[in-house]
């Protein structure tokens, strides 16, 4: 694709993004590493039971884990769904925040809660409300996603079934958020600030989140709070044609999809480390020689 949405070629990561890389560097021990799973480490696809990591992924995880205080994974899909979607129980240390932080997985086991009331009606409801739209309904036993994507008309079939989900959502104590072609639908008060902010505390060295949804803002808000504590940070946005581009606008970098995020992790490795690919100055995907070599935005000393 080779567009880094609003912002200019060549702009590379913003000041705030390079002190908070830089003390990624500095401190990799104490830092923590969080990122969303579809969109980022998954190309997005129609069905979401088929949504895997892209080439290099897991390699690259692997080889994270070691160097860093926590590699997290932050999703609204269930915990337990993603570990087995993506083979991320390869990935030994790797924590995962399921549903937006109501379930933690970890290689000890997964805690998950009982789903909530209005949750358990939602399910009986939502069904008949979405047959005239065709629209798929996912069932993630916390909370539930409406899907148009397979839809005839996506967006039309999205903007048609929000008023009465929305409805439905405030008779039953739950909130609905949007998404690319989706409405979920879930318990209040969870989203990803929360889950990232009880990964970072105690306070870590360094923040770096990476993301492609609106779903992703909160995250960024609790990166921006951290900064504002004093935590160095540096927030990553997995673009796309379809992206939001409010993202785009507040992401420190800005990397051409699920291609990008894996040279973006390559780059945080020791030299040592053979890429699969790398990101070029004006943040281009480049496959790399066969000897090592680090993406020109990972500068040394921030």
């Amino acid at each position: 694709m080779g567009r880094l949405g609003c912002r200019p070629a060549g702009a590379g990561v913003t000041p705030a993004g390079e002190a908070g890389l830089a003390a990624l560097r500095a401190r990799p021990g104490r830092a923590v590493v969080a990122l969303d799973y579809d969109g980022t480490l998954a190309p997005i696809v129609d069905r979401p039971s088929e949504a895997v990591p892209a080439v290099g992924v897991i390699r690259a995880l692997q080889a994270l884990v070691p160097h860093v205080g926590t590699l997290a994974l932050v999703t609204g899909r269930p915990a337990d769904i993603v570990v087995e979607l993506g083979d991320l129980a390869e990935v030994p240390g790797l924590v995962v925040l399921g549903q937006y932080g109501l379930q933690r997985w970890t290689s000890a086991g997964l805690d998950s809660p009982m789903p909530l009331a209005g949750i358990t009606a939602a399910r009986r409801a939502l069904p008949p409300m979405l047959t005239e739209e065709c629209a798929q309904l996912e069932d993630k036993h916390l909370a539930l996603v409406v899907h148009t994507r397979t839809c005839k008309d996506p967006a039309g079939a999205l903007a048609r079934l929000e008023p009465a989900v929305r409805r439905l959502g405030d008779r039953l104590g739950l909130e609905v958020h949007p998404g690319r072609f989706v409405l979920e639908v879930r318990p209040p008060g969870f989203d990803k600030r929360g889950a990232l902010l009880s990964l970072c505390d105690p306070a870590p060295s360094a923040v770096l989140f990476a993301g492609d949804d609106v779903g992703d803002l909160s995250a960024y808000d609790a990166v921006d709070e951290l900064r504002a504590a004093g935590v160095p940070g540096l927030t990553i946005c997995s673009d796309s044609p379809e992206g939001p581009e409010q993202l785009r606008e507040r992401a420190d970098l800005v990397v051409d999809g699920p291609e990008g995020i894996v040279a973006m992790l390559e780059g945080l490795l020791p030299p040592s480390f053979a890429p699969t690919s790398v990101i070029s100055g004006d943040g281009e995907v480049e496959r790399p020689p066969r000897s090592p070599r680090k993406p020109p935005w990972i500068k040394e000393g921030g």
